[in-house]
């Protein structure tokens, strides 16, 4: 079985290694290829990854190549987890819509639409150029804006998956809490990328007992400090929602904290300098405790479970994936792309049944889902006009000053990445 990883530069890549020796039975890799067109990153995470493997006795092959067509030929899977811009664009997404009052966040509200606009062209690219080597390969993306890439891709006809690390997160979370192992605890997760709901903690499966309410009432005020929410909040409402509806139930005390602080953007670029060189040691032969706090926990598990999933001979596992909506929440178009869990086997993802959801949610994943459809015909065809009506429909600028204003700097700080400006 043969993996590319497309950004397998990134300081992420030694938690993917990691999933992959570990969870060998599971995805029983041959050989991976890491591509990236940053070679000198490449070869110090490429070393690392040798490292990993040989000392957990891994006999898959490894190699590094800035050439994507040679490195994704005959590729089974191809993992997208690629930052167009790098972290230079990443502290513009984070600091200039705060100049306008309104979140700065890489992967919603203005710095979302930005980041959009800079890689579905690219990504498009990529998956283009796999399914000209093979058009059997499956694309799993993990490049944010998850839901909105995703949706490029299945709209162009390509076989991709979206995967996010927020529903494994909880999973562990959760079964920490609880006592349990992770593969007993059954999340009723529902709703768009970086805008889900835990509606349901079930024990053994979706028919199991519901400990949401213990584990709000047992454990509320850690979940919410975690989520830097009120624990009020969560006891209103009775589920967890995802860290980023922090940006929407507590808008205006967000940006006035993100004003205060140095962007997160600016905190990964310190600490990537210091990943990578851990990574250039020679003795170091295993993933730094430093790279736990450089985020994406759990991604290399939830990748390898896809990736088996979407591989493997099985009846087919269920998972939380990014996927087209095709009437599971009966709001939405068929081509939308949700969140949820789904059934997982070769032929893809099937979403499992949603019960109807409260109007509270329902109503702003139909705002953002309408947000995503103007940002993906931006991201296809381009123009000022079409920025600003993306803005004006997302629940976090909503004004037509704010959405004036943002689309200026939005084009100012991204000319470079937009082909149209």
């Amino acid at each position: 079985m043969k993996l590319a990883v497309v950004g397998g530069g990134s300081t992420y890549t030694p938690e993917l290694i990691d999933g992959f020796a570990r969870l060998r039975d599971t995805l029983p890799v041959t050989e991976l290829v890491l591509v990236d067109p940053a070679t000198d990153r490449l070869e110090l995470v490429g070393g690392l990854a040798r490292r990993i493997f040989a000392k957990q006795g891994h006999p898959g092959l490894i190699t590094t190549t800035s050439d994507l067509d040679s490195g994704v030929a005959g590729a089974d899977a191809v993992l997208l987890q690629l930052r167009v811009g790098g972290q230079a664009a990443r502290e513009q997404d984070e600091t200039w819509p705060l100049e306008c009052g309104c979140i700065g966040q890489e992967t919603t509200g203005a710095g979302g639409l930005a980041k959009a606009l800079r890689t579905v062209p690219v990504v498009l690219d990529i998956a283009e150029r796999v399914r000209r080597t093979n058009s059997d390969a499956w694309i799993i993306d993990f490049t944010n804006p998850v839901g909105i890439v995703t949706r490029a891709l299945l709209q162009a006809g390509h076989k991709a998956v979206g995967l996010c690390n927020v529903a494994v997160g909880f999973q562990r979370k959760f079964a920490k809490l609880l006592d349990v192992v992770p593969a007993d605890v059954h999340l009723n997760h529902v709703g768009l990328n970086h805008l889900t709901w835990e509606l349901g903690v079930r024990l053994g499966g979706p028919d199991g007992e519901d400990l949401m309410p213990r584990l709000l009432a047992e454990h509320g005020d850690a979940i919410a400090d975690d989520l830097r929410l009120p624990r009020a909040v969560l006891d209103r409402l009775g589920v967890v929602p995802s860290y980023y509806l922090r940006y929407f139930y507590g808008h205006d005390e967000a940006v006035r904290q993100l004003r205060t602080k140095p962007s997160r953007a600016a905190e990964v670029a310190a600490m990537e300098k210091e990943l990578l060189a851990m990574y250039g040691d020679p003795a170091l032969d295993e993933k730094p405790a430093l790279l736990g706090k450089r985020g994406g926990a759990f991604y290399s598990e939830a990748a390898v479970d896809l990736a088996a999933s979407l591989l493997g001979d099985g009846g087919g596992a269920v998972q939380v994936v990014n996927t087209y909506n095709n009437g599971t929440l009966p709001f939405l178009a068929d081509d939308a792309v949700i969140e949820v869990q789904a059934r997982v086997d070769r032929t893809g993802a099937v979403p499992l049944a949603v019960p109807a959801l409260d109007p509270l949610y329902a109503g702003l994943i139909a705002n953002v889902t309408a947000y995503e459809d103007l940002a993906l015909e931006t991201a296809l065809h381009g123009g000022r006009d079409r920025v600003f009506k993306a803005l004006l429909a997302h629940p976090l600028v909503g004004q037509y000053a704010y959405a004036e204003a943002l689309t200026d700097r939005l084009i100012a700080h991204n000319r470079e990445h937009l082909a149209w400006a």
